[in-house]
């Protein structure tokens, strides 16, 4: 079933199923997968939430949704189902992509050739003014610069690309978040595009800022980051960019500055070294999925598009046997298929059940722990 073909009622039960306790990208599309739809998969989820020991499970409250539902139209936002046809493309093809996107403003823009500029809070004034002019020549070229809105390299690289520009928030899309930013944040929703993976009403909290991340990165071809310290937030868009197989760029800094430290660290690892924003143009103009940069961590290959449609049975495990074989380090869920003797539907179903009880923790690379 297409976003175009959704009835009214299957899209508030898309809203509600990710919205229910412990449903993530992963076991939502398994869910839509195993049943069909999403109203089926929510009357599904205690008597799955009780296979995994959890006897207690209840879906989100259809007024929760309701009241969600309405916060996104008073703030003048629409959602964007994962299936829909103006979903953008690069996001859709990364690991645990968003399955919901509230947006507000043109999102064409997501269709163009995007490039994510990131970099310091506390950034320099020199580093500010960089990201700013880089920001402006790039838009130029006819990029679109996606950034996160923080203060710092983020707000210079918006102003800069304005409206050519996509700011990704980790609160909801009716929140601003800094406050400091909260005009720059209409300003991008009125004359360029905003993005949410949040409920309406979230405030951000920790958890959400390296979700928002995977989304700057993955809407991308390429992130640039412009300058940051060694434990700088910038590095995980940086990574995640890597592991996405995007190319990976920095602008290298003093060594004897602490804020080009972590600029001066990836270069070394493997990004590229870029000095303008022809650099950056190079590296991405015909970009066809295979990185300059070599800055990326190897990990266990997972074909994150793999779901119960992949497998020939929907047959059960034991949801007990199969936590018996994990702890809180993260493993393949090829090892566990390999280890329990199982099929891989089975195995499968059987992670299912125990995340949807609380029990399971997915990671990238197709890994899964016992929850903490």
């Amino acid at each position: 079933m297409t976003a175009s073909a959704l009835t009214q009622d299957e899209a508030f039960a898309r809203i509600r199923l990710l919205r229910s306790a412990n449903i993530g990208p992963v076991s939502y599309a398994q869910l839509l997968a195993r049943f069909g739809n999403a109203q089926a998969a929510v009357e599904a989820l205690p008597d799955l939430a009780s296979r995994g020991a959890r006897r207690d499970y209840t879906p989100a409250r259809r007024d929760r949704v309701e009241a969600e539902i309405a916060a996104a139209r008073r703030a003048g936002a629409r959602y964007v189902f994962h299936d829909s046809p103006d979903y953008p493309a690069n996001l859709a093809d990364i690991e645990g992509a968003p399955p919901i996107l509230t947006v507000r403003g043109d999102l064409s823009l997501a269709s163009r050739p995007c490039v994510a500029m990131v970099g310091a809070r506390n950034a320099s004034a020199a580093a500010v003014k960089l990201a700013r002019d880089f920001a402006q020549g790039l838009s130029a070229q006819g990029f679109v610069v996606v950034s996160g809105l923080a203060r710092g390299i983020d707000g210079a690289a918006h102003e800069g690309s304005m409206p050519a520009t996509i700011g990704v928030i980790a609160s909801g899309i009716d929140v601003a978040y800094p406050h400091q930013h909260a005009d720059l944040q209409e300003r991008i929703a009125a004359d360029a595009l905003l993005v949410a993976e949040e409920a309406p009403g979230t405030q951000p909290r920790g958890q959400h800022f390296p979700k928002r991340n995977r989304i700057i990165a993955g809407l991308s071809l390429g992130t640039l980051v412009v300058e940051a310290a060694l434990r700088s937030g910038s590095l995980i868009t940086a990574r995640l960019a890597g592991e996405m197989g995007r190319e990976v760029m920095a602008i290298p800094g003093s060594p004897l500055e602490a804020r080009s430290q972590g600029c001066n660290q990836l270069i070394r690892d493997g990004a590229v070294l870029v000095q303008s924003p022809d650099d950056v143009t190079e590296l991405l103009s015909g970009f066809d999925g295979t990185p300059r940069s070599t800055f990326r961590e190897t990990g266990t290959t997972f074909d994150h598009h793999q779901t119960f449609e992949d497998t020939d049975s929907f047959a059960t495990s034991d949801p007990g046997s199969i936590a018996g074989l994990l702890t809180r380090a993260p493993v393949a869920v090829d090892e566990i298929i390999r280890q329990s003797g199982s099929s891989a539907g089975a195995v499968q179903m059987a992670l299912l059940e125990l995340e949807i009880a609380g029990r399971l923790e997915r990671h990238a690379g197709g890994r899964v722990s016992l929850s903490g």
